[in-house]
C-alpha cells in the first residue's frame, strides 16, 4: 500500500466523527477514545507509512509541530489578569499539587521497577504529571460543573505541561549523555542559560511584539481577519525557530510566546485562539490515531501487572492525594476536592513528550518506560472520557 490511504482514512475519520461531534459531547464517547480505538484496529492493516514506527520522519515533524502549537495555544488561552485575580486554586494545584505529584510518581516507581535506571523513572513520572482537560471535555465545557472549578481545571491543564517541560528536558539531557562526563558545573550553567533563559526571553519577546504588531495593523485597517487568525501558527513557529537558532529551547519559547502574547484586543485574541485550536486539534487527533497505531502495539508486549499497578496508582493515589493536600484550607468541600483530583487525565502532552523521548533516545532500553506511559494514557483516555458526563452531574446546576 502507498502512504496515501492513511490520509484518506484520517480525513474520513475526522469528517465522520465531526458529523456526530455535538452528540458525542453529551455522551460518554470522546474524540480521543474514537481515534485511539480506530488506530489500534488500523495497526493490523498493512500501511507502509507505519513500518518505520516512531522513528519515521513524518512522526517527528508532526509531533514537534503539534507540541509547538499545543504549548502556544494552551498558554495563549490563559487570561493572566483573571488568573492573578482568582489565583488561589490554580496556584495551589501548580505550586503544591504538581511538584508533589512528580515526587510521588518517582518515589513509587523506584520500588515497582527496581530494574530500571532512576533517571528514566524520574522522566516517566515527569511525563505523566501534566494533565489534559480535553479528555474530560464535558467537565470544562458543560454548565453543570461550577465555573470556578471548570476554570481551575482548565488553567491547571493549560499551564502544567509548560511547567513540566524544563524538567523533562533536563532528564533527557542526562539520559542522552549531553552533559558530557559527570555533572560538570560549567556545562550545566551553560545548559540552563541556553535552554531555560534564552527560550523564555526569545519566546516572550516574539509573543509580545507579534501580538502588538497584529493589534496595531488590525486597528489601522491594514490586516484582515483571515491573517489575524493565521498569525497564531506564524507566531508559534517564529518563536520556536528563533529560540533554536540562538541555542535556546524552542518548545519553551513557543509556550512563553503564547503566555506573553501582546494583543489586548479580546476579538483578535479570540480569532488567534479559535484558528490555532482548530489547526492544533487536527494534528492532535492525528497524534491520537498514531498513538493507537504505533505506540500501543509497540508497548503491548511489555504490559504486565507492574505496569498496570503503576498506571492505576498514577491516575489515583499519585494524582489525587497531592491535589487533596494542596487544597487543604481552600474552602472547597470534600466532593469538589476529589472531583478535581480525579479529573487530571493524562493525554496529549504525555503522548507528545513520549514521542520526544523515543525520537531523542530511541525505544531500545526504554521499552518498559514507554509501555507504562502508553498504558497509563490509554486507561486515562477511556476512563476519564467515560466518567466525565456522569460525574459532572454530582454538582447542582448553576443558577
Amino acid at each position: 500500500m502507498t502512504e496515501h490511504p492513511i490520509f484518506v482514512f484520517m480525513a474520513l475519520l475526522i469528517l465522520g466523527f465531526g458529523i456526530f461531534s455535538r452528540l458525542s459531547a453529551q455522551s460518554i464517547i470522546s474524540a480521543p477514545m474514537v481515534f485511539v480505538a480506530v488506530g489500534i484496529g488500523a495497526s493490523f492493516l498493512n500501511f507502509e507509512l507505519l513500518e518505520a514506527g516512531p522513528k519515521a520522519g513524518y512522526v517527528k515533524v508532526l509531533a514537534e509541530l503539534t507540541l509547538i502549537l499545543v504549548l502556544f495555544i494552551d498558554a495563549s488561552t490563559i487570561n493572566l489578569k483573571r488568573l492573578i485575580a482568582d489565583r488561589s486554586l490554580p496556584t495551589r494545584l501548580l505550586g503544591i499539587g504538581l511538584p508533589l505529584t512528580m515526587v510521588a510518581g518517582a518515589l513509587l516507581a523506584i520500588p515497582i521497577f527496581p530494574d530500571q535506571p532512576v533517571w528514566a523513572l524520574v522522566l516517566m513520572a515527569f511525563i505523566l504529571s501534566p494533565t489534559d482537560a480535553a479528555l474530560g471535555q464535558a467537565v470544562v465545557t458543560g454548565q453543570q460543573v461550577p465555573q470556578r472549578i471548570r476554570q481551575t481545571i482548565n488553567v491547571e491543564s493549560g499551564l502544567n505541561d509548560g511547567i513540566a517541560l524544563p524538567l523533562i528536558l533536563v532528564c533527557l539531557a542526562v539520559l542522552s549523555g549531553e552533559a558530557g562526563e559527570g555533572l560538570d558545573t560549567t556545562y550545566w550553567l551553560g545548559f540552563v542559560a541556553r535552554q531555560f533563559v534564552f527560550g523564555p526571553l526569545v519566546g516572550g519577546l516574539v509573543g509580545w511584539l507579534s501580538g502588538r504588531l497584529v493589534e496595531i495593523a488590525s486597528d489601522k485597517g491594514w490586516m484582515n481577519s483571515t491573517y489575524q487568525m493565521l498569525s497564531s501558527m506564524a507566531i508559534a513557529i517564529l518563536a520556536y525557530s528563533l529560540a533554536e537558532l540562538l541555542h535556546g529551547n524552542g518548545f519553551i519559547a513557543a509556550y512563553f510566546a503564547g503566555l506573553m502574547l501582546g494583543t489586548r484586543s479580546e476579538v483578535i485574541r479570540e480569532r488567534l485562539r479559535e484558528f490555532g485550536e482548530a489547526q492544533s486539534q487536527i494534528m492532535v487527533l492525528f497524534i491520537f490515531l498514531l498513538f493507537g497505531m504505533i505506540l500501543i502495539p509497540l508497548s503491548f508486549p511489555y504490559w504486565d501487572w507492574r505496569a498496570l499497578v503503576y498506571a492505576i496508582l498514577s491516575l489515583t493515589v499519585i494524582r489525587m492525594i497531592p491535589v487533596a493536600l494542596s487544597l487543604i484550607g481552600s474552602g472547597l468541600d470534600q466532593k469538589t476536592v476529589w472531583f478535581i483530583g480525579w479529573f487530571g487525565p493524562r493525554g496529549i502532552a504525555s503522548v507528545l513528550y513520549l514521542l520526544m523521548v523515543t525520537l531523542m533516545l530511541g525505544a531500545a532500553g526504554y521499552e518498559r518506560i514507554i509501555s507504562v506511559i502508553s498504558l497509563t494514557v490509554t486507561i486515562s483516555i477511556f476512563l476519564h472520557g467515560i466518567t466525565a458526563v456522569p460525574l459532572s452531574k454530582i454538582f447542582k446546576p448553576e443558577k
